[in-house]
């Protein structure tokens, strides 16, 4: 069963995952150098995540000059991730998550109950991890209005 969200201040549970563009990703890769913004997704090109997504394209700039990468991620494929990526333009690396290992990980493999029938997906998230591979910041539970800026505020912080 998945572990619990993990809490801020501690290390980061460490992943390597295939993604588009770039093929793979290792939160080691970024350590010393970024902070990341790790967001989780339920799906590819739905309503709720592809505000989201946008949201974080259209304030990508703003992440990039306070030394952060964007990732997201979703149990989608590689190949859904691409044509998503695409249609909206998005700037930033989607990891695929289909066996939910990291999902479960960070605590957001979930049991979701939608219209009586019940079934395991992500829970919407955003983790925060400093240069040092530790949670700096957890939102456990996003509700997307507002939801970008609430990340670049906690990321000002940072700095």
């Amino acid at each position: 069963m998945a572990a619990g969200i993990p809490e801020v201040g501690t290390k980061a549970p460490a992943f390597d995952l295939p993604a588009y563009p770039e093929g793979q990703f290792k939160l080691s890769q970024f350590k010393g150098k970024q902070n990341v913004v790790l967001y989780f997704y339920p799906r590819d090109d739905t309503p709720g995540c592809t505000t989201e997504a946008c949201g974080f394209r259209d304030n990508f700039k703003q992440f990039q000059s306070a030394d952060t990468v964007v990732l997201g991620v979703s149990t989608d494929s590689v190949k859904s991730h691409e044509k998503f990526a695409t249609k909206f333009s998005l700037p930033f690396p989607l990891l695929a998550d289909e066996a939910h290992e990291l999902a479960e990980k960070y605590g957001v493999w979930v049991e979701k109950n939608m219209y009586g029938k019940k079934s395991m997906g992500i829970q919407r998230a955003t983790f925060l991890i400093d240069k040092s591979g530790k949670i700096a910041a957890a939102w456990p539970k996003v509700k997307v209005d507002g939801h970008v800026e609430e990340v670049a505020a906690r990321l000002a912080e940072l700095a």
